[in-house]
């Protein structure tokens, strides 16, 4: 057919027709760039030669050109059923050439659940799905066991799942949008071009956005826009309603347990990907051999790096569900641009100010001030001069911006949420899930097959369903609940031998023979616990074991129930391991240590560890970063580097076994089998990684300003990775829909609220920002004159150390206290009071303060935009008015046809 599709023009009738216009040379090379996203490219282009072909023949080229092109998308079906009478040697078909291979089972012959797959297969046979065999060509003891669903099934499963399917084409609106972009084409040359933008002779607009949809119905099928049967149902639709099929199909006689079969009996489940990411021609030029090329090419490529994602193409090939994970991860690192630039611009502004600084210029100058030892044997008396350079560091990020970007950061989360409602509510109109949670919400074959013997009308549908008792529902959720307690404590546990490790070793440090390290032993000692800390994440990350078997324990009803049940166990374990070390450093490290010839000990041995004389915002700017660093680091090698390192494994044994070239000669189903499965819970890990991300970026953000520009760094890494390790390194995952993000947003709202909580304490208790204030205003050169600067600071030092005595010399310490030969030694002076008012008072202001902004805010944005709720408006008005109008035409045809057999009728009575 390709050769024949090949044939050059006639000569004799090209000398006696005009040259094609430039217009009509347009269209053609867009029926060859919309052919090559079905076809192979070198198909594509010979498409193009036969209607050349044709049109020149026929001597009616300008009318037959305006014919074919009027409407192209409509008329790629005719390509794709090429495609698939062309598609048998890539493996994409059964062996007769024409079924499309729908779904792939794989199994050993060598198991032992031989009985169960007998029945299993039987009962698929008996659901209407065709089914194929061929043993692995590696590997005898594996077979493969291809599906398909023919069209009646497919039918009758898009009706039982609610499947929306276009209906009618909106040609008011179509018509509308030409009119508009005609007149935006006029005024685009003198737009500057967007580097981020795709080219759209690259990457035109794939989606029907001018067909309505609805529900599938057998009954009114003759309302959708059916052009070919093959290809009604997209790839990944089909997948999943044999998904769903297999899901329901029981797998032991006379018994009610289904689902299961899958996990147990098969080794591995998967629909196919489209054809090999690689190709030797350009997309440029001869266009994508296929959907998965053509997703390498523009999304999965490190190239295109800086280019926005295709979403459409996303969620056309890997399902909503995916789809609306890599837009929130779009749009959460296009948002992190402001918070980055905002947060590099306080670092900046502590950098240009640190010679202005008095507060570090008198710590500098302290040569003679003596303070007394962080710890009881080996560390030495310190001159205050001598932490010097951490005093300038800490300034880089405690500074008079600290406040202001916290604020913006507590209003940037909230800006974030409420646009990214608006961003998730055009996608799910766009993708047709505004009513789908309504219609898609199932119950888990596990939980049938236990409760299937109680069972209690459903009072929404009226139908009977399993039924779970209160009392073993709730008894279930206590023992859960008691679980996570305990490993919760597990991790506190941790922490606590975190501290007893600071604690011994900062004496041990002290007490180094390398004077680096002896000198510097208190910051050795944060950043070797700090390094400690992270190993022990790691290894507690068996969380998720744990957290499995709770979840299945509870026995949640629906797969939405299960996945949030266990995403916030997950995450409860996963932000507790990762972030009570940072909490101990921010919030009681050096507060409870007492005071010189009173200090409380650990086990009435150690002294608790005291903050750096500089105070303690700098271990807690080393704690994030070196966390924040590694665990980015990790992740990212642990996601892509493990499959890379698998595949490229595979790969080598089989060019061992069947020579160089034995890859590129398998079948289709025969590459994915050798490649990675997808993790077991789906997105999970990936929203995890984001979401911890976003706490370590939100909730400690007043201590360390950058971990805006690392997360955005990271993000722009993690979006090109991700679609790489989704394209070339895994199976094709099931197209599944979701409405939103699930579990996930809420969980982004309660981190928004706690880092208000979090950063109005840091800066209230952590930072020297409220001591310095109050300084400033009531005890310093300036008191009583209403202003504050540096030149108000003078001094500061000074009164912000107390006075211990030491036989006869004066040791100093941070705190607010007496001197010895007060009236009462070592007390609390006034000024401790005042900044311990002042800092309640700047925890109430700012919490409420931001907490107004952001109600405020979220008040003022719209779930909906405007112009959406007007478009759903219409469409469903369209669309009674379409299924109104389609009924008259039916029932005046029926009227009609009876009227001409009355008439017959009355002309034959004699």
């Amino acid at each position: 057919m390709e050769e024949s599709l090949a044939t050059a023009p006639d000569s004799s009738t090209q000398d006696d027709v005009p040259p094609l216009g430039e217009h009509h040379q347009q269209q053609l090379h867009l029926c060859r760039l919309h052919s090559a996203y079905f076809l192979p490219a070198s198909l594509a282009d010979s498409i193009v030669v036969f209607l050349m072909n044709t049109f020149t023949s026929a001597n009616k080229r300008p009318s037959l050109l305006r014919e074919t092109f009027s409407d192209l998308r409509a008329g790629c079906w005719h390509f794709q059923l090429l495609y698939l009478e062309l598609s048998k040697s890539s493996g994409l078909c059964f062996s007769d050439g024409k079924s499309r291979i729908d779904y792939i089972l794989v199994y050993r012959k060598s198991s032992s659940q031989s009985e169960k797959r007998e029945v299993f297969e039987r009962n698929i046979r008996a659901e209407g799905l065709h089914m194929e065999k061929e043993a692995s060509l590696t590997n005898s003891d594996v077979i493969f066991l291809k599906l398909h669903a023919p069209w009646d099934v497919l039918c009758r499963y898009a009706e039982l799942m609610n499947i929306r399917m276009p209906f009618r084409l909106d040609k008011t609106s179509n018509d509308a949008n030409v009119k508009i972009i005609k007149r935006i084409n006029k005024f685009r040359g003198w737009l500057p071009r967007k580097p981020m933008k795709f080219d759209n002779d690259r990457l035109p607009d794939l989606e029907e956005n001018e067909s309505f949809t609805a529900p599938f119905s057998r009954s009114r099928i003759h309302h959708f826009i059916i052009h070919n049967k093959d290809t009604f149902f997209n790839n990944a639709t089909r997948s999943r309603i044999v998904h769903h099929i297999l899901q329901r199909v029981k797998y032991e006689e006379g018994k009610t347990k289904m689902g299961k079969i899958l996990n147990n009996s098969y080794e591995a489940a998967f629909p196919l990907h489209e054809g090999s990411y690689h190709s030797k021609n350009s997309i440029r030029t001869h266009g994508a051999d296929n959907h998965r090329h053509l997703l390498y090419e523009c999304w999965a490529w490190w190239g295109v790096w800086y280019k926005y994602q295709p979403l459409d193409l996303v969620r056309r090939y890997f399902g909503e569900k995916i789809g609306l994970y890599f837009a929130w991860l779009g749009w959460y690192t296009g948002m992190l641009f402001p918070a980055a630039l905002v947060g590099l611009l306080v670092f900046l502004y502590g950098l240009f100010t640190l010679e202005h600084c008095q507060v570090s210029k008198e710590i500098c100058q302290a040569n003679d001030i003596i303070m007394c030892p962080i710890c009881d044997q080996y560390c030495p008396y310190l001159r205050l001069s001598d932490s010097c350079i951490y005093a300038k560091v800490t300034h880089l990020f405690d500074n008079g911006a600290t406040v202001f970007f916290a604020v913006f950061m507590a209003v940037w989360a909230t800006v974030f949420l409420e646009f990214w409602k608006r961003r998730r509510a055009v996608l799910a109109y766009d993708w047709d899930l505004i009513d789908w949670e309504e219609e898609e919400e199932e119950i888990r074959p596990q939980f049938e097959a236990k409760y299937s013997k109680k069972e209690r009308m459903n009072p929404i549908s009226g139908k009977p369903e399993p039924y779970q008792a209160f009392s073993d529902k709730y008894s279930r959720l206590i023992v859960s609940t008691s679980g996570i307690f305990f490993m919760i404590l597990v991790v506190i546990a941790a922490v606590f031998g975190i501290v007893i490790y600071r604690v011994i070793t900062v004496s041990t440090f002290a007490a180094f023979g390398w004077a680096l390290i002896r000198n510097n032993s208190q910051v050795a000692t944060t950043g070797t616990a700090v390094c400690i800390n992270f190993c022990i994440i790691m290894l507690l990350n068996l969380y998720e074991k744990v957290a499995l078997l709770l979840t299945n324990l509870e026995q949640p009803r629906t797969e939405s129930e299960w996945e949030n049940s266990f995403t916030f166990k997950m995450f409860l374990f996963q932000f507790v391991n990762l972030n009570s070390s940072t909490f101990y450093i921010a919030f009681f490290l050096g507060r409870f240590t007492g005071r010189p010839g009173s200090y409380l000990r650990l086990i009435n041995r150690w002294k608790l560890e005291e903050c750096h004389p500089s105070g303690c915002l700098i271990d807690l700017c080393m704690q994030m970063g070196i966390i924040m660093v590694l665990k980015q680091t990790w992740n990212n090698f642990m996601e892509l580097g493990y499959p890379l390192m698998q595949n490229w494994w595979t790969r080598r044994r089989l060019r061992r076994e069947h020579g160089q070239n034995a890859k590129a000669g398998f079948p289709q189903w025969e590459r994915d089998f050798n490649l990675q499965p997808m993790n077991a819970y789906g997105l999970f890990d990936e929203y995890l990684e984001m979401i911890l991300q976003f706490g370590f970026t939100t909730i400690f953000v007043a201590a360390f300003p950058l971990a805006p520009l690392l997360a955005l760094i990271n993000n722009i890494i993690e979006i090109r990775l991700d679609a790489y390790k989704f394209v070339t390194q895994w199976r094709r995952p099931l197209p599944s829909q979701a409405k939103d993000i699930g579990i996930w947003y809420g969980i982004l709202e309660g981190i928004g609220i706690l880092s208000v909580i979090t950063n109005a304490f840091v800066i209230a208790v952590t930072s020297d920002f409220i001591p310095r204030l109050v300084y400033a205003y009531k005890y310093g050169p300036c008191a009583g004159q209403g202003r504050a600067g540096e030149g108000c600071m003078m001094g500061y030092v000074n009164a912000s150390l107390s006075v211990f005595r030491v036989s006869d010399f004066e040791r100093r310490y941070r705190d607010y206290r007496e001197p010895p030969d007060s009236a009462e030694p070592y007390s609390y002076t006034l000024q401790f009071w005042h900044v311990l008012a002042a800092r309640l008072a700047f925890i109430i202001v700012f919490e409420h303060m931001v907490f107004a902004i952001k109600t405020l805010i979220a008040y003022l944005i719209p779930d909906l935009p405007k112009d959406l709720r007007d478009r759903m408006r219409r469409e469903k008005y369209l669309i009674q008015e379409m299924m109104y109008e389609a009924e008259l035409e039916r029932l005046q045809k029926e009227k009609n046809e009876k009227k001409k057999k009355d008439r017959v009728h009355h002309k034959e009575w004699p």
